[in-house]
């Protein structure tokens, strides 16, 4: 199957290194987390990136899902908090994932349904369904 889009990123040192495009238009430090035990910075982190992706995404799949729907609505932001949990199945750690949707000028049935569809339609949610706890609430 031909793709749609495809992009490419490297990484060098693990969550104490880099990530980048080849061509550098997209070029990041990243670092362990001070709570993980790593130095206070300002680089990023694989789970603030995780959560940037995904709000992005979710927000462009609600709102194709409004409009295909033409659902007046005033705007729309979308709040993903990513953690990282203990996994007891194997000792090791999980990701959980957040979601705050806010759909400003429609009521909370209207938010609800939409969110709803959204969830199904965005392909993070896809990719990570039956894999990650994804909590959403909608207002």
């Amino acid at each position: 199957m031909k793709p749609l889009y495809e992009t490419t990123i490297i990484n060098t040192g693990g969550r104490d290194g880099s990530v980048y495009s080849p061509d550098n238009i997209f070029n990041l430090d990243v670092a362990k987390p001070a709570a993980l035990g790593g130095q206070v910075t300002t680089a990023s982190n694989p789970e603030q990136l995780f959560a940037a992706g995904y709000s992005a995404c979710f927000n462009s799949a609600l709102e194709i899902q409004l409009d295909k729907g033409k659902v007046a609505y005033t705007s729309s932001e979308v709040i993903a908090t990513v953690a990282l949990y203990p996994d007891k199945e194997d000792g090791g750690v999980k990701i959980g994932v957040k979601l705050q949707v806010t759909i400003e000028g429609v009521d909370q049935e209207v938010a609800e349904e939409y969110v709803h569809k959204a969830h199904s339609y965005c392909p993070y949610s896809k990719a990570i369904n039956g894999n990650v706890d994804v909590e959403i609430t909608a207002k």
